[in-house]
C-alpha cells in the first residue's frame, strides 16, 4: 500500500531510542522528511546518518522547557519545507511508591508526557490552520493510561490525560482537516525495559500476563504510526490503538 509519505514534514519527539526511533526511521523509509527530536545529540546524530529515501534531521530539545517545545512546529516547517505530521512521543516514566513520590517527581512527568504535548500540538496546529492543508498529531500514550499501574501512579495519570487530551482535540480540530489519535503500547522491548528482557526470570513473569505470551519489537509500532500520518487515515481522528498483544483485553 502506497502511504503517500513522499517529502511530508514529520516531527518525531524523543526519536533518540525505542519507539520513537521506530516511528522515525519508518517515516523516513516512506519517504517523509523528519526532524527528529531528543536530548540526546549523539544518538539523533547517529540516526541522522543512515540512508532512507526521505531525509532525518536532528534536533536537540529539551521536553521540559515550554519555549523549546512551542518553537519547534516554526522550526520544522522552516526547515523541512513544511509540517504535515507530529508524533508525540517522548515520556518519562520514574517507578516510585507513591506514598513516597516527590511531588516535584509528579510535575515533571505531567510537565513532559501532558503539557508538552499540548504545547506542541497547539503550535502545529497553528501551523495546519495557516497552511490551510490539515495536518496529523499522533499522540503515543500507554495501556497504563487505561488500567493504571502499581508504582507508575504519575505515569499513568499523565497517560491517561493524554488520551482525554486527544479526544478532546479531534473533537475540536476536525473542522480544520486535522486528525488527532493515540496509540497505547504495551510491552516492547526497547531500551527502557532493559531490565525485564535482560533478566529471564522476570521476563518469563512479564510474559506470562501477556496473551501473545511475547514482548513486541518497536518494529511492529510503527507501521501503524505510518498509517495513522497518512491520508488513507482522513477519517480516522479521535481513537485510541491498543498494541499489547491482547494484555487489555483480558481485564
Amino acid at each position: 500500500m502506497d502511504l503517500d509519505l513522499n517529502g511530508r514534514g514529520v516531527i518525531v519527539t524523543g526519536a533518540s531510542k525505542g519507539l520513537g526511533r521506530a516511528a522515525a526511521r519508518a517515516l523516513a523509509e516512506e519517504g517523509a522528511d523528519v526532524l527528529a527530536v531528543a536530548r540526546t545529540e549523539e544518538s539523533l546524530r547517529e540516526l541522522a546518518g543512515e540512508r532512507f529515501p526521505g531525509k532525518i534531521h536532528p534536533h536537540v530539545c529539551d521536553m521540559r522547557d515550554r519555549a523549546q517545545v512551542s518553537a519547534l512546529a516554526e522550526l520544522a516547517a522552516g526547515k523541512l519545507g513544511r509540517l504535515d505530521i507530529v508524533v508525540n512521543n517522548a515520556g518519562i516514566a520514574p517507578a516510585a511508591n507513591f506514598l513516597e513520590m516527590d511531588m516535584g517527581v509528579f510535575d515533571e512527568v505531567m510537565e513532559v508526557n501532558v503539557a508538552a504535548v499540548a504545547v506542541l500540538s497547539q503550535a502545529a496546529a497553528r501551523v495546519f490552520v495557516e497552511s490551510g492543508t490539515g495536518g496529523r498529531i499522533i499522540n503515543v500514550v500507554s495501556t497504563s493510561g487505561i488500567l493504571g499501574k502499581a508504582t507508575l501512579a504519575a505515569y499513568s495519570a499523565s497517560k491517561g490525560a493524554a488520551i482525554q487530551l486527544t479526544k478532546a482535540l479531534a473533537a475540536e480540530w476536525a473542522r480544520h482537516d486535522i486528525q488527532v489519535n493515540a496509540i497505547a503500547p504495551g510491552a516492547f522491548a526497547t531500551e527502557a525495559q532493559a531490565y525485564v528482557t535482560g533478566n529471564p526470570e522476570v521476563l518469563a513473569k512479564r510474559v506470562r500476563k501477556i496473551p501473545a505470551r511475547r514482548m513486541a519489537d518497536p518494529g511492529e509500532f510503527a507501521p501503524l504510526v505510518c498509517y495513522l500520518a497518512s491520508a488513507k487515515a482522513k477519517f480516522v481522528s479521535g481513537a485510541v490503538y491498543v498494541i499489547d498483544g491482547g494484555e487489555t483485553a483480558k481485564q
